[in-house]
């Protein structure tokens, strides 16, 4: 071989061996490690949709010494839309949220998840680890969020013209602590079903669950709970002229439970004292003892996702970690024991960091942010009124919001999707329009899917507005409603 084919048979070898990733091997972050680089041949993801190449990037954030945040990045080799998509977590979190980044990055998105800083679904990192608690409080999104921009722009040697955050539960609250916080983040936003009151929310739960367990006779057994989900459905169902199984408002729902009552003893079709009681305060507002106001009750129609205990069975695990790892600092911490009062007063002080609930979001509207958020009116966790009460802080703080945030209920929907009523929607195919075309999001329609065939559809409305059916047409057609006052 001559010495110029040589050269020439060098250079060739290079250019092969020269990889779509390998600039990121080679980048170098502040307080930040890239972990691992690989290169993902075009295919199917598990159970989800097929995906591009795309090189997947793994790293690690300490931004403290006692950080240790986990993140992954995946990138398109080709056919980038020129977006960044971050998505949020579940419950404590404690892992990455891959399905939803593959989700992502099936729409063309560079997308990126982390698992806040901490593993497994506990809140025990927070014992001892006030940086931890921090970490996944806001600060390892807003790392994430910034080291992915980074890397995307000296990958595509570009910006991303856009950047969205989509998450739902834990993740609506994380969404949430970034418009709040890091208001220059992300330009907009899609927020369900937030837990953004969690210790909050966790003090109801346990103290309803504390009254069950002192009084049995407030236990309310599954075949009575059922009795009282149809009862309020035959109450309510039809306030919005169509008589389907969902209750379109329950804010105007005025079923009762006493109207339920047994008369002298106890019946199979009745309530008993206990469990008239039982029912009043779960769809009641929780108050200390003082009078201050806890936590909104659940709203009319959410009764089959009641977590209501067995006897003897306790709460679930979630709740009590509130109160056990970040306000008493002990694992150990027996939840018969809480007093509603002083262990929601110490979780609050040693945790309240997770919690978002600042009404002020003018600079992330004053750079042109939106953000749409929408709520199950069957959700078991978070109450929707909650969601509502949040929303009408924003607007009593800074005025009418239509032309920067939408709050949606989804009637019939529980925790971030389930129930009787439609939950599949394109939330982020309204959020692009909105951001990138002008089109405010008047009506999103949403679907109820059953064994992969759509079984109906019906728009979902900018609260306050319902969706009321024309009085001709099929009633699963969301074509034949329009959104309108209650």
């Amino acid at each position: 071989m001559t010495s110029l084919a040589l050269v020439l048979s060098m250079m060739l070898l290079g250019t092969q061996q020269a990889g779509p990733c390998d600039t990121v091997r080679s980048l170098s972050l502040p307080n930040a490690t890239i972990t691992s680089v690989t290169l993902v041949p075009a295919g199917p993801y598990e159970r989800g949709p097929a995906l591009p190449e795309h090189c997947r990037v793994a790293a690690v954030l300490t931004p403290t010494s006692d950080s240790h945040i986990e993140m992954e990045l995946w990138l398109p080799t080709k056919n980038w839309n020129g977006k960044f998509l971050a998505v949020g977590n579940g419950s404590w979190a404690g892992s990455i949220g891959l399905p939803a980044v593959a989700e992502g990055l099936s729409e063309g998105y560079a997308a990126a998840s982390t698992d806040t800083g901490h593993k497994g679904d506990t809140a025990e990192f927070a014992i001892g680890h006030p940086e931890k608690l921090t970490d996944f409080a806001y600060r390892s999104i807003h790392e994430m969020t910034v080291k992915s921009k980074d890397i995307i722009q000296r990958y595509y040697n570009r910006a991303p013209a856009k950047s969205y955050f989509n998450g739902c539960s834990t993740g609506g609250w994380q969404g949430m602590a970034e418009a709040q916080r890091y208001p220059a983040d992300f330009d907009a936003m899609i927020l369900g079903a937030p837990v953004y009151r969690r210790i909050h929310l966790h003090a109801q739960e346990l103290q309803n669950v504390v009254e069950v367990t002192r009084d049995q006779n407030r236990y309310v057994p599954p075949d009575k709970v059922q009795m009282v989900a149809k009862a309020v459905t035959a109450s309510c169902d039809a306030n919005d002229g169509v008589v389907d199984g969902l209750i379109s408002n329950p804010q105007v729902c005025r079923f009762e439970p006493k109207s339920l009552a047994c008369g002298a003893g106890a019946g199979a079709n009745c309530l008993t004292p206990g469990q008239v009681t039982s029912l009043e305060r779960i769809y009641g507002t929780t108050f200390t003892k003082s009078g201050q106001a806890v936590y909104p009750g659940h709203a009319r129609g959410f009764e089959l996702g009641w977590r209501m205990p067995e006897p003897g069975a306790g709460p679930r695990p979630t709740p009590p970690m509130s109160f056990a790892h970040l306000g008493h600092q002990d694992a150990k911490w027996d939840w018969k024991t809480f007093d509603l009062d002083k262990d929601l007063a110490l979780s609050v002080e040693n945790g309240g960091a997770i919690e978002a609930t600042n009404p002020d979001l003018s600079a992330f509207k004053a750079r042109g942010g939106k953000i749409i958020m929408y709520h199950g009116w069957n959700d078991p966790g978070p109450s929707p009124l909650d969601t509502i009460q949040y929303h009408d802080s924003v607007v009593s703080r800074m005025g009418p919001n239509q032309d920067w945030m939408r709050l949606f209920m989804m009637p019939g929907m529980g925790h971030c999707g389930g129930g009787a009523g439609p939950d599949k929607a394109n939330f982020l195919g309204a959020l692009e329009r909105w951001v990138e075309s002008g089109v405010a999001p008047d009506r999103i329609t949403a679907a109820k899917v059953t064994n992969g065939e759509i079984r109906m559809t019906r728009p979902i409305c900018p609260y306050p507005q319902v969706a009321k059916w024309k009085g001709v047409g099929s009633t699963n057609d969301a074509e034949n409603f329009v959104c309108a006052a209650q």
